[in-house]
């Protein structure tokens, strides 16, 4: 039926399609290779995404962190300023009830008019 001619013209077609699949594979690339590297890709894509993220969660934490600290620091400052005003405001009505009662006169600040001081 077939003569080794035609085995012969058979073998070489298929050695040409080899070489050919070959030729194509090596200029463009193979498939299965390209899409381990792509998939590989995605991993290290997404490893990178989530570590970024996990970095600005830490970043915004931090941040946070410091924010409070920071408005923690201001509010006992403004808090001693407070006091220490109080504390002034106290010392002043005392002289001045002081030196009233050293020149035998009587203070007219009631209870009513020293309570309305310290909240203004």
């Amino acid at each position: 039926m077939f003569g080794i001619l035609d085995y012969l013209k058979l073998g070489a077609g298929v050695a040409g399609g080899l070489m050919l699949y070959h030729a194509y594979a090596v200029t463009i690339g193979y498939p299965s290779a390209a899409r381990e590297a792509r998939q590989g890709y995605v991993l290290i894509a997404e490893k990178t995404a989530a570590e970024a993220r996990a970095t600005e969660m830490e970043r915004q934490r931090n941040a946070a962190s410091q924010a409070v600290e920071d408005h923690r620091k201001r509010l006992e400052a403004a808090q001693a300023q407070e006091q220490t005003a109080k504390d002034t405001l106290e010392t002043e009505i005392r002289s001045y009830e002081l030196l009233l009662s050293e020149k035998n006169r009587a203070c007219a600040v009631t209870a009513a008019d020293r309570d309305w001081l310290l909240r203004h």
